[in-house]
């Protein structure tokens, strides 16, 4: 069941993207049906949902208007993201990893943080969310363009540490060889993504694991402060 933060969330995304449609859309006529397309013309019209997952994926030169289109997919795709039923995510970029949302009318930029960062946090307090929590914070921070709200409202405690434990086991394998573990953020704010990261699981993210008695993980962790060099040394 999801909190009533996200609830309200998901509302104000449904609020904030009401009547929002791609008026001239044509699509993709190789890839897109006729009947799939009509719908990102007409707004407020429910829309299958295996439709809203196929278009949120889908490559942004395969629309007339994508920002329009992920406007327009935003209140059900909002709400599948957080309830599941979206199918699998993280197999590809999320479609507003691809757009600038942040130039958008105030309103609707401020639900979609409010969106992600409640997202966050309900799956941080739920032993088993519908997706993987590292695949969660990776499609929040890759939207987002940043990892310093995620965590930051990561506070401590049973359920948010196994996360914890979950995400540093996939974090490190591609940061102690000091490459990205973001799949699909590829922009030029990715590099201070990962800076960020690496100095937040490297102090209080390892304090955090060694508490939790993930002593391993710990210490795999703190080794990121050191040159690469060193840090396979200092481990085996």
């Amino acid at each position: 069941m999801s909190s009533a933060v996200l609830d309200a969330a998901l509302a104000d995304i449904a609020a904030a993207f009401s009547g929002c449609a791609s008026p001239a859309e044509t699509g993709c006529g190789y890839c897109h049906a006729p009947e799939e397309t009509a719908y990102l013309r007409t707004p407020d019209v429910p829309i299958p949902v295996d439709t809203v997952q196929y278009y949120l994926f889908e490559v942004p030169d395969h629309f007339d208007d994508h920002p329009a289109v992920m406007r327009r997919l935003l209140p059900q795709g909002a709400r599948a993201m957080a309830d599941g039923s979206l199918g699998s995510i993280g197999y590809g970029a999320h479609g507003l990893s691809r757009v600038d949302w942040r130039s958008w009318p105030p309103e609707q930029t401020a639900a979609i943080e409010a969106f992600l960062r409640a997202w966050w946090q309900d799956a941080l307090a739920t032993p088993e969310p519908p997706y993987a929590i590292d695949t969660v914070f990776d499609t929040c921070a890759t939207i987002a363009r940043t990892v310093t709200p995620f965590l930051e409202g990561w506070v401590p405690g049973p359920i948010a540490d196994a996360h914890l434990a979950r995400c540093a086991d996939v974090w490190l394998y591609d940061l102690l060889s000091d490459d990205s573990p973001f799949s699909w953020w590829y922009d030029d704010t990715v590099d201070a993504g990962v800076s960020d990261l690496r100095a937040w699981l490297t102090g209080h993210g390892a304090a955090r694991l060694h508490a939790a008695g993930e002593y391993g993980l710990a210490t795999r962790a703190e080794v990121l402060a050191l040159p690469q060099s060193e840090r396979w040394d200092r481990l085996y």
